[in-house]
């Protein structure tokens, strides 16, 4: 990162724990770094790339915070109910969970894995962390304003599966609303346009040449990964809106429910 970015107050987080679903790169990554920053211990998740995990890892030790490496395959309910309890182990609890991991996009996968991950598994993990969540504690869940308006701005087709498959998810999320409030837990979503340098943004790009170009022509300025991992970790603190929605950037060209 060219320049430092502290979204969060220096210490506003210490002694919290922080678990990002998808931490090993990208705005995950990022979020977890800002959390680290703030004085919270951080729990990386990661599927498949373990070097990366521990890397980062190291790197947010030098910060002198706690933190747990924890690979698991969020679509196996097994994986994500072991990568809790060793959270439950090695903390005691959770005070922020950041439901950042979501896919689709990629190749050889079941015809239904957009939906199994995107909205299954987001649900299956909030529902098996709840246990470790305890009053004043917060859930973000991180999603695009192509799947969060997919209702009434159509988006490009080859994203479309994706976008359908996280507003489900989004919208499973909010049924349990009511019940986490009811458990002292807030709800937010955290919703931006296409990400400069995300592996959705270049899958994207490689299925429709020209798309990205085109996107952030219209919205006048696409966020890259650091800046916007920076809105998500700023979520994980400060108050919730009226409507558990932050919009991150412009939504002139898409439009309202």
């Amino acid at each position: 990162m060219t320049e430092t970015i502290l979204p969060l107050p220096e210490s506003s987080l210490s002694g919290k724990t922080a678990l990002v679903t998808g931490s090993s790169r990208g705005i995950g990554a990022d979020t977890a770094r800002y959390l680290a920053q703030a004085g919270a211990n951080v729990v990386i998740n990661y599927r498949n790339k373990a070097p990366r995990a521990e890397k980062l890892a190291g790197e947010l030790r030098e910060l002198g915070v706690e933190v747990l490496v924890v690979g698991a395959d969020l679509t196996d309910a097994a994986s994500v109910q072991a990568m809790f309890d060793e959270v439950q182990r090695a903390f005691g609890g959770l005070d922020i969970l950041v439901l950042n991991a979501s896919g689709g996009m990629e190749s050889g996968m079941a015809e239904d894995y957009a939906l199994q991950l995107n909205r299954d598994a987001q649900v299956n993990v909030l529902e098996t962390a709840l246990p470790l969540l305890g009053e004043g504690s917060r859930v973000v869940f991180v999603t695009s304003h192509q799947a969060h308006f997919i209702r009434t701005t159509p988006t490009m087709p080859e994203y479309e599966p994706v976008a359908l498959s996280k507003r489900a998810g989004e919208d499973a999320l909010r049924e349990r609303i009511p019940a986490l409030t009811q458990r002292g837990v807030e709800f937010v979503v955290v919703s931006g346009d296409m990400i400069e340098g995300t592996i959705t943004a270049t899958l994207l790009e490689r299925a429709n040449p020209g798309a990205i170009a085109a996107r952030r022509e219209d919205a006048g300025k696409l966020y890259n990964v650091s800046e916007f991992a920076a809105e998500v970790a700023a979520a994980a603190l400060e108050p919730v809106p009226a409507d558990n929605t932050r919009l991150v950037g412009d939504v002139s060209s898409f439009s309202a429910e």
